[in-house]
């Protein structure tokens, strides 16, 4: 009962696209490697906006970069040996650090994560300009590999059309679309309904 959050690139939305998973799955949240800590940890997020029990991260790195640069910066390297799941009774929504062809060392990406995981995918994307060519080559390249997908998570202001080319070209379920909320909050996200196959991957079995 997990799901692994990716995102087209960075600031796609995974963070609060995570949050509103957490919130209305009642489901944990485990962020592998987190950069550019301090200020930022993504998951201080997810625990205000849906109260979600945190797993500790794996690697927490200083630099907001790359796993893979953040790490060479304190003279570390990232492993994919070095993951394990989080025990928990609960789903688990995982989220990644930027989108599926981000390196984490010199030979692997965050899709070798995600297979070694073993955790189908939500893609949260931008609804806004470009989002049908960045969506479209974030789904080839998941199915290049073999990775299951639940489906998209859309957020920004509401774009029917680029919804549809999505579903039509990506050949994908739009399962969520988050607006901008104001203020952005746990009460305002908890309103975001969930579309029919938002909760499937709950179904998986690891």
């Amino acid at each position: 009962m997990k799901v692994f959050v990716t995102g087209t690139d960075t600031d796609a939305g995974k963070t609060v696209v995570s949050a509103w998973l957490c919130l209305h799955a009642g489901a944990d949240y485990w962020k592998p490697i987190q950069s550019g800590h301090p200020p930022d940890r993504d998951a201080d997020v997810v625990a205000r906006l849906s109260g979600a029990h945190i797993h500790p991260e794996r690697h927490m790195l200083r630099a907001p970069l790359s796993g893979f640069d953040a790490a060479r910066l304190e003279g570390k390297r990232i492993d994919l040996d070095d993951f394990r799941l989080p025990e928990t009774a609960r789903p688990l929504v995982i989220e990644g650090a930027g989108g599926v062809l981000v390196p984490i060392n010199e030979h692997a990406t965050t899709l070798d994560l995600i297979e070694r995981l073993g955790a189908p995918v939500i893609v949260a994307a931008r609804s806004g300009l470009g989002t049908i060519n960045h969506t479209c080559l974030t789904l080839m390249a998941l199915r290049a590999r073999h990775i299951p997908i639940v489906g998209v998570a859309l957020s920004g202001p509401l774009n029917p059309g680029n919804r549809a080319g999505i579903e039509q070209f990506g050949n994908v379920k739009v399962l969520a679309e988050i607006p901008p909320l104001e203020p952005l909050s746990r009460e305002t996200l908890d309103r975001v309904a969930p579309q029919p196959g938002a909760l499937d991957w709950i179904r998986w079995k690891a």
